[in-house]
């Protein structure tokens, strides 16, 4: 059974930062492109980062390029995203998600792409 179990979320002043793991388990991780999307309240969810199997080649939003980081560990199974330089507008629950992937470049974006979810973490950040 997959599982994406998300943590490191919390609350944090603007300017400051938070890094959030993704803990897989039930997949062999190599196999599967991963993305970071977030929502928050009454809007949809949207993307924020994506990174192909072997992080070779990732996706940012417009949104966090320069601030956010996508990074992940094959071997322990675990994907990062690290945030910084937060602002108010970055909060929202942050979900990973799975994409089963025969292309070891291919860098999924779009939600519909996706095979599996976390339940997600929440991130608050205060002006």
């Amino acid at each position: 059974q997959v599982q994406l179990v998300e943590s490191g979320g919390g609350l944090v002043q603007a300017g400051g930062s938070l890094r959030l793991s993704c803990s897989a388990s039930g997949l062999t991780l190599s196999l599967y492109a991963m993305g970071w999307f977030r929502q928050a309240p009454g809007l949809e969810r949207e993307i924020v980062a994506a990174a192909s199997r072997y992080g070779d080649n990732t996706y940012f939003a417009d949104s966090v390029k320069g601030r956010f980081t996508i990074s992940r560990d094959n071997a322990k199974k675990t994907v990062y995203l690290q945030m910084n330089n937060l602002k108010p507008e970055d909060t929202a629950v942050y979900f990973c998600a799975a994409d089963y992937q025969q292309s070891v470049k291919h860098t999924p974006t779009s939600a519909n792409e996706f095979d599996y979810w976390g339940r997600g973490t929440q991130v608050t950040v205060s002006s």
